[in-house]
């Protein structure tokens, strides 16, 4: 990674502007899921121990038309204060002149959340002024926000332009872990690839089909590479509109590309229906591929025996439902004992690993769905570029 971290910059007695991922589950006023907030705690204490006070920013939700108590940062703030074992003041807005008081005021060790950056108009849309107004709570800021960092916005790209921009742990860590997914990695190389659509990770299929060593597929988006065979997938998810772009991936992938050979369908997208396995050739009438069966679970095994590199980015069939949960669960086992460098991209893969019971045996959960298959893709992310490099 050739991004300057936290540790190239001199933080004693400093103000720092912290843009962290706080976007996270709310039920009942409180936090439901505080795991973004404790992947964030490194940086945290790291600036805190200098000392240095901190202005922690986030986004959460999508509130429509300014402030919204619905979508208030507050009860983040009081989980952070949990965590930390100190108090987090809580700032009566994003930007303005109190806010810049409160800032004022915070002392080494002190740490500072503003509320909600959605609730500013100018924060999704880049806007200069906005950024200017962040940049004057803080000395430094540090980008922490891996999951935000594909968004080109006002606290994420805009004000890392007018400030001393570094990455914090957290930010360090994905970078260095998807990075070498697509920057020279140690092979064999497996990929797993799920979800629904192929349309949704063009990208990321032929970037990592360039990289790996074998690219096992699954979930909605296999459906749509069987039919391309040929195979009739009766009432499966397969879109239509991508089924000649995966005949010519077909083509392209030779022997990397592995798909399922059998297949968990039921009879209708319910928790409750009937279910059997087949062949995924002999799709019953009206039926639908719900999850992958256990030859090809088997099969997929098999490929990852040996592997030094997995990463993984999509569940294998419908897991939010129990009865279609089973291939992904037993795949993300294999994987966590594989002894391979496991990368679990986020969103559904980091949701799936931690209801199999083993996301604490991978070698990174990442923080950002879209962020991290927008970096496997090998885009440039906004919020990256715009730090300072080494």
């Amino acid at each position: 990674m050739n991004k300057k971290t936290v540790r190239d910059v001199d933080l004693r007695g400093k103000r720092v502007l912290m843009r962290v991922d706080f976007n996270v589950p709310m039920k009942d006023g409180a936090v439901a899921d505080d795991q973004r907030i404790r992947a964030s705690l490194p940086t945290i204490r790291y600036v805190l121990d200098q000392p240095a006070s901190l202005v922690l920013m986030s986004h959460l939700g999508r509130p429509k038309g300014g402030p919204d108590p619905e979508f208030s940062l507050r009860p983040a703030a009081e989980a952070l204060a949990n965590l930390l074992g100190r108090p987090v003041t809580m700032a009566p807005g994003t930007v303005g002149t109190d806010v810049e008081r409160f800032a004022a005021e915070l002392r080494p060790g002190d740490v500072l959340m503003l509320e909600n950056t959605r609730f500013e108009p100018g924060e999704e849309k880049n806007d200069r002024a906005l950024a200017s107004e962040l940049a004057k709570l803080g000395d430094v800021f540090v980008n922490d926000a891996f999951g935000s960092a594909h968004r080109a916005h006002a606290s994420t790209e805009g004000v890392a332009r007018l400030l001393p921009a570094v990455a914090g742990f957290l930010m360090e860590a994905e970078l260095e872990h998807l990075g070498a997914a697509v920057s020279n990695p140690p092979h064999p190389f497996v990929a797993i690839l799920g979800g629904a659509k192929i349309s949704d990770k063009i990208g990321v299929v032929r970037n990592l089909l360039a990289a790996c060593d074998r690219l096992l597929v699954g979930g909605g988006m296999a459906n749509t590479f069987l039919a391309a065979k040929g195979f009739d997938m009766q009432a499966s998810l397969v879109e239509a509109a991508s089924i000649q772009l995966a005949k010519l991936i077909l083509v392209e992938a030779a022997d990397k590309l592995i798909l399922p050979t059998d297949a968990v369908v039921a009879d209708k997208f319910e928790p409750d229906a009937k279910s059997q396995v087949v062949e995924v050739d002999q799709v019953p009438k009206g039926w639908r591929v719900l999850d992958i069966g256990p030859k090809t679970l088997d099969r997929f095994a098999a490929e990852l025996k040996g592997a030094k590199l997995i990463v993984w980015n999509g569940p294998m069939g419908v897991f939010e439902m129990p009865r279609f949960a089973e291939g992904t669960i037993r795949l993300a086992r294999v994987v966590a004992e594989s002894g391979a460098t496991t990368v679990i991209g986020g969103g559904d893969s980091a949701s799936a690993v931690k209801q199999a019971g083993v996301a604490d045996k991978m070698s990174h959960v990442s923080t950002g769905g879209g962020a991290s298959l927008e970096f496997l893709e090998g885009r440039v992310l906004p919020g990256v570029a715009a730090l300072q490099d080494r």
